[in-house]
């Protein structure tokens, strides 16, 4: 029986990825855009403020959402989530599995890149609690100035990640075999889109955003549809919020996320539907 990725080792994961030429590379181009689209944008727009606009994008429905610190490790987990990924990929299917990991690798890049065309003209954020009693929220205060809520790229990342994760599977013809794998990583994206809202990184708008920015990143990967099911399983298998809270939060984002994509029928380019939302509650 085939282990779950979540037992795939990380530094083996990395080692394999950097013994290999092309996947070395691909990480380092990978490494190279996160750096710069996350990093380098958001302490720029944090050291010379006013060059752009910031805008707050909590929704009262966040305070249905509990700040919930011990979150915080399976948060933080959504670099690794995606890494031990490449090692199930690898170990199963060696050679053959370069190729699609060298894909996926290159794609992660492309998702900082795409996002950056929504933060280089308007920046966003959330009433964050600033909570340093435990180590990993003082690491997240210290990496992240906290100005690129929308879209969220923890949550373009996760969905990326399982929706991928899908694609490769069923190219190998390995979707019944591997269906206990591609349930858990499924879930794993939604846990820490969970995740994230329970240590108040983001706000439910930033969830929405996310969902829509996927949509035009990939639609093939992440049509209406996935979008529908994603939110369909959200807070489903806990305890806060409150039942008819969870409902009322699943029917908002399933708005906000279908609002969106109407917008972008008319508009002259993907980002002009975020923009103008962030615009209106400058």
């Amino acid at each position: 029986m085939t282990k779950p990725v979540a037992e795939e080792s990380l530094g083996l994961t990395l080692l394999k990825i950097a013994a290999n030429p092309l996947l070395r590379n691909a990480g380092i181009r990978c490494f190279k855009s996160i750096f710069y689209y996350f990093f380098f944008l958001q302490y720029k727009a944090a050291l010379f403020p006013r060059l752009i606009p910031v805008t707050p994008v909590d929704h009262p429905l966040d305070a249905a959402i509990p700040f919930s610190p011990r979150w915080v490790t399976r948060y933080l987990d959504f670099v690794p989530f995606w890494i031990r990924l490449m090692g199930f990929l690898l170990r199963t299917y060696h050679r053959e599995g370069v190729g699609p990991a060298l894909d996926f690798i290159d794609s992660m890049g492309r998702l900082y890149a795409y996002a950056a065309q929504v933060y280089t003209q308007n920046l966003s954020t959330t009433n964050r609690p600033r909570y340093l009693t435990h180590p990993r929220f003082m690491l997240i205060h210290a990496a992240d100035p906290h100005l690129m809520c929308i879209p969220s790229l923890h949550v373009m990342v996760v969905i990326r990640t399982y929706t991928a994760f899908q694609a490769i599977i069923r190219s190998f013809g390995d979707t019944e075999r591997f269906a206990p794998q591609l349930e858990e990583i499924k879930q794993g994206a939604l846990t820490i889109t969970e995740a994230l809202l329970y240590v108040k990184q983001h706000s439910i708008n930033c969830v929405a955003a996310a969902m829509y920015t996927m949509t035009c990143f990939d639609q093939t990967l992440f049509s209406q549809e996935e979008g529908n099911d994603f939110v369909s399983q959200l807070f489903r298998h806990t305890q806060k919020p409150a039942p008819h809270d969870s409902t009322r939060i699943r029917n908002y984002i399933m708005e906000r996320y279908t609002g969106f994509l109407s917008e972008a029928a008319g508009a002259s380019s993907w980002e002009e539907p975020l923009l103008k939302f962030l615009r209106s509650r400058a």
